[in-house]
């Protein structure tokens, strides 16, 4: 989950508007520098992870992935899957505070087009892009589809913050600079009363029609605060479920890692990659693991071995969206 990208609706719809945002769907006349800058930061993340990857011993770290054992990378992946079944009912939950209700299967189905699609394109050009793009035109609503994506993943950051913040200064177990607990516990706490004042944000932009208009899709989240506590959970939950992935490659690799250290530097970890330095937290995932779990007492190759090896587990689960991709029509 990162949202790196921030969203520029341009003209962006009302409520109930059938127009469809170009910056966000494919085929629209997105501006020539979003490409850019998405090739920039591809670049930057490319050249960051080939660094780490040839600054470290890789056949240290393959000789270690070679003792995986299959039963866990397989748990790794069914609890991957697992937790997008459980990300699509979250969208469901939050796209219906927007207006848009359906049948759990639909947004199932949507949401694996999207998770597919985000091999090949991540973050707001690709699976992003493509959700709203099927919901908007199966609902006609382009602009609460659009909002229904913005949401989920803002909730999700919500929680991925707050997790971390608490994890980080209840910790006791691994020494982390007191920098990252500071930082880390700031933004929680930031966004915490962020979480609090967004009524009284969502009616301070009510008063000013052009952010009105360009914020429509995403004030019935600013509203209604209370409302989004059901996706605040199940966000928490698939944050420990991924830092679960972890721990259980961690098993498959007899690593003496305990699962409290993982629930700590997943979280925290997920918070850099969703930095907007690189595409999809590319190489600063793996930067992350490096220093994190170097603290906790792990080696540099076990490190490596285990970023790659969850690397290729949410790959693995990635394409499971391949059959919804390829028998789900996109709406007319």
């Amino acid at each position: 989950m990162g949202p790196e990208d921030h969203f520029d609706a341009g003209q962006a719809p009302g409520r109930d508007s059938n127009a469809t945002p170009a910056s966000y769907l494919p085929g629209g006349s997105a501006p020539s520098r979003r490409w850019s800058l998405f090739a920039i930061k591809l670049a930057v993340g490319i050249a960051l992870l080939t660094f780490i990857l040839w600054h470290y011993d890789l056949h240290s770290a393959f000789e270690l992935m070679r003792r995986e054992r299959p039963v866990f990378f397989v748990a790794t992946v069914a609890l991957y899957v697992g937790g997008q079944v459980m990300s699509a009912y979250r969208w469901r939950i939050l796209a219906a505070l927007n207006g848009l209700h359906g049948c759990y299967s639909e947004y199932l189905a949507y949401y694996f087009v999207g998770m597919f699609t985000n091999i090949f394109v991540p973050g707001l050009v690709g699976g992003d892009a493509m959700r709203a793009l099927y919901l908007g035109r199966r609902h006609r609503r382009i602009g609460p589809a659009v909002g229904s994506v913005m949401a989920d993943r803002g909730v999700g950051l919500l929680a991925l913050l707050w997790l971390a913040a608490v994890a980080a200064v209840c910790n006791r177990r691994v020494r982390l600079p007191p920098s990252v607990i500071h930082l880390t516990a700031a933004m929680g706490a930031t966004l915490l009363l962020g979480y609090i004042a967004s009524p009284w944000l969502a009616r301070r932009i009510a008063t000013t029609d052009r952010l009105k208009r360009l914020l429509a899709p995403v004030l019935p989240y600013l509203e209604r605060p209370l409302a989004l506590i059901p996706a605040i959970v199940l966000s928490t939950l698939l944050q420990l479920a991924l830092a679960t992935c972890q721990y259980l490659l961690g098993l498959g690799l007899k690593l003496d890692i305990a699962l409290a250290t993982f629930i700590l530097i997943v979280p925290i970890t997920n918070v850099i990659a969703s930095l907007p330095i690189t595409i999809n937290g590319l190489g600063m995932r793996e930067a992350g693991y490096l220093f994190l779990l170097g603290m906790a007492g792990v080696s540099k190759e076990q490190a490596v071995a285990l970023s790659i090896l969850y690397f290729a587990a949410s790959l693995a689960g990635g394409f499971t969206g391949i059959f919804a991709f390829l028998t789900t029509p996109i709406p007319d």
